[in-house]
């Protein structure tokens, strides 16, 4: 992804999606280090810095989010609420990754201005081919400045 990689971050809270994704990466050769996180409340938490996350070393900006939409605590639509709303995310690119197949989830991402909108792919092999066309995507996209 771009010259440099970058650190990606990823909220879902399913522990077979993030095997799945981990898997993908090494199958891949994505060189993007993945950060996961595991509900909202986590995920703004590391985007804004605080609790566990306040040491920057521990927590580098993301160039690209990966938001499902179910998680425990803060669901992906009040995080990307949360994100657009705060100056120092609201460029952010955020690609929700999910398992809704909801009209209506989809309409409401993209109208907080959702970059994308992807629906997991069942079966692994499925899954890792997404993960690879999501790369090869940010290959050519110019993100915005941190």
């Amino acid at each position: 992804m771009n010259n440099h990689p970058f650190p990606i971050l990823m909220a879902e809270d399913s522990e077979d999606d993030i095997i799945a994704t981990k898997r993908a990466w090494k199958k891949n050769n994505i060189n993007n280090p993945l950060y996961i996180v595991k509900d909202g409340e986590e995920c703004l938490d590391y985007l804004f810095r605080k609790n566990q996350y306040s040491d920057p070393e521990k927590s580098p900006r993301p160039g690209i989010l990966l938001l499902d939409i179910n998680m425990p605590k803060l669901d992906g639509h009040g995080v990307l609420k949360a994100v657009r709303e705060n100056e120092s995310t609201k460029n952010l690119p955020v690609i929700m990754l999910t398992t809704s197949k909801g009209e209506e989830d989809k309409i409401k991402g993209y109208n907080k201005n959702v970059n994308a909108y992807i629906i997991k792919p069942v079966g692994f092999d499925n899954f890792s081919e997404a993960i690879k066309r999501i790369e090869l995507f940010w290959q050519l996209v110019e993100l915005p400045p941190k």
